[in-house]
């Protein structure tokens, strides 16, 4: 399947480590802007006592999930941490439509996917205050085991050197801060006027920010 070119909406995709905050980020932005619609992916993933079927995720099976891969029903999809993500073209068609923008909670590898085929989409990386932070707010879900929140901070720690393929790397070290950027980066480029907050935003320098200044050994 190709993607909806007629479509107007544009969609906006939001990729970060797990435990950084953008599922919570995301749904405080589509809630504070009428005019983006969340993404609802579906999962392989067990579903926490929390979630709701079709608010949260699509919960299916791993044979259900493979079928519509082999039929290509899905603009991306990723295992991440042993399980499946991914977010169907009728997800993205169904969204876009009417010229309503979409937002995306994806998962790092979907969102090159993404890139490759929606080159319209804009990519956004949101990175937590410190590694050692991301670990305390895994720790904090108690939702994982210790050897899970190993594996999700290892997988972190390569996600990371992904963020130079995105359009914007915005950091969830305030929660109200990341949210209104986030904000402001959308209605931004709605409107065309994007050169600055591409600069204020740019994935190289909130990089070198996250990880500190490189010491030179002479």
């Amino acid at each position: 399947m190709s993607a909806n070119t007629a479509a107007q909406g544009i969609p906006f995709v939001v990729a970060a480590p797990s435990g950084t905050g953008k599922t919570t980020v995301c749904r405080q932005v589509a809630e504070r802007d009428g005019r983006i619609s969340f993404s609802v992916s579906h999962t392989t993933r067990r579903k926490r006592d929390s979630e709701v079927e079709g608010r949260d995720y699509f919960f299916v099976d791993e044979p259900e999930f493979r079928r519509q891969v082999a039929e290509d029903e899905f603009l991306e999809w990723a295992e991440y941490n042993a399980n499946l993500y991914g977010t169907s073209w009728q997800a993205i068609d169904r969204g876009l439509a009417g010229g309503c923008d979409l937002l995306l909670e994806i998962e790092v590898q979907g969102a090159r996917q993404v890139r490759a085929r929606r080159p319209d989409a804009r990519l956004i990386f949101l990175l937590p205050p410190s590694m050692e932070e991301l670990e305390r707010r895994l720790q904090g879900r108690g939702t994982d085991s210790a050897e899970e929140i190993r594996r999700r901070l290892e997988v972190a720690s390569g996600e990371l050197e992904a963020i130079r393929d995105f359009d914007y790397g915005v950091a969830n070290d305030d929660f109200e801060c990341c949210v209104a950027n986030v904000l402001e980066i959308i209605r931004s480029e709605r409107d065309g006027s994007i050169d600055e907050l591409r600069e204020r935003f740019a994935p190289a320098s909130a990089e070198e920010k996250f990880r500190g200044p490189r010491v030179s050994i002479s």
